[in-house]
């Protein structure tokens, strides 16, 4: 992820990137909404069966060939359903990562605090 990669020079450009990583997340979960919205489709509801077997799938498998084998065989509205899924896991994900990023940041400062720090020191 473009974040992730961005931190060896900047955790402030790090968490600002999660943050557009996390905002365009949530524009696609609003798309797949709409798609099921607009066709009268049901979205799988907290607790139910499909829902929980969908966790279940999103939690061991991080391929997409694996999904991409799934989607040959089910219907517009499961796939929808598993993209909304599967992309509010990755939200939470992105959720923890922006908490630990942030933590880090306010125990550490940013690159330019710490370059700061590291001229004050030499100085000394």
């Amino acid at each position: 992820m473009e974040g992730s990669a961005a931190s060896a020079t900047s955790k402030e450009t790090e968490i600002k990137l999660v943050n557009v990583a996390k905002a365009s997340m949530h524009e696609l979960l609003l798309d797949y909404e709409d798609y099921l919205r607009t066709r009268n489709h049901r979205q799988w509801e907290d607790g139910s069966e499909e829902l929980l077997k969908m966790r279940e799938l999103g939690r061991k498998h991080n391929d997409s060939a694996f999904y991409m084998q799934l989607v040959k065989t089910r219907p517009p509205e499961t796939i929808a359903s598993m993209a909304i899924c599967l992309i509010k896991q990755n939200d939470y994900m992105l959720f923890k990562q922006l908490q630990s990023l942030s933590e880090d940041f306010l125990k550490n400062g940013g690159m330019r605090e710490r370059m700061t720090r590291m001229r004050v020191d030499r100085r000394k």
